[in-house]
């Protein structure tokens, strides 16, 4: 779907700045095509400008993919040294009552726990580059519950919508800008952050909730409907 989703961006994109390239063309007047001879791609045109923009963004793809791989490697590593040490059992004995409540279809030892609550508490430290591979796994491992492939289940929504939200204790990135930029308070912004974040995690979880019960209270009537028919 997503693959379908972005083909038709791409075609979109170029099908409207070569509509307006056409469209400049004929509404310029003489004077104006006179001066102008070049008619090839280049920064004056939008095919051109999309052109550049094409080429400059694969080359920040490719440094944020090289990046990634040793902030990936690091955290995973120790990941799997807390995991070996017994720290990540420990960890989700201790949060067990929520993560039961929150993500109900997942086993209480199972591998995912320890990826989430290492997810969930990088992104409270502000780490959100260390975050990311721990979200990856995260997803790895609860895919592997998934009865159905390619179809995200109620944990991995829940999931998504807590990592998306993150809480964050201690907005290091935002505070690192703010300094930046010459900020006489770059920490001012903590309080305003915790509170925002929390809300925004209490309504995701809130509305993902419901939408749940709602969804499959529904698939409980119908299957006892058909079975009834039956």
């Amino acid at each position: 779907m997503l693959n379908h989703i972005w083909l038709w961006m791409i075609i979109l994109s170029i099908l409207i700045a070569g509509g307006k390239d056409i469209y400049n063309e004929m509404t310029s007047d003489s004077a104006d095509s006179e001066v102008v001879t070049d008619k090839n791609l280049n920064e004056t045109t939008y095919l051109g400008k999309i052109t550049n923009a094409v080429i400059e963004s694969a080359g920040v793809a490719v440094k944020l993919a090289i990046g990634l791989i040793g902030v990936m490697a690091l955290w995973l590593g120790l990941m799997k040294v807390a995991e070996e040490a017994g720290i990540i059992k420990i960890i989700a004995r201790i949060v067990r009552p929520i993560t039961r409540r929150l993500f109900p279809g997942i086993p209480k030892d199972h591998p995912a726990i320890g990826a989430m609550i290492m997810n969930i508490s990088a992104n409270m430290l502000g780490l959100s580059n260390a975050a990311t591979p721990l979200g990856l796994k995260a997803m790895e491992e609860l895919d592997k519950l998934n009865p159905e492939k390619g179809k995200a289940t109620d944990d991995m929504i829940t999931f998504l919508v807590i990592n998306t939200s993150a809480i964050t204790l201690i907005p290091a990135t935002a505070i690192a800008i703010r300094a930046s930029l010459g900020s006489a308070n770059p920490q001012q912004i903590i309080l305003p952050s915790i509170i925002a974040a929390s809300m925004a995690t209490i309504v995701g979880v809130t509305t993902v909730k419901i939408i749940q019960f709602v969804q499959n209270k529904r698939k409980r009537s119908q299957s006892v409907k058909n079975g009834g028919k039956a």
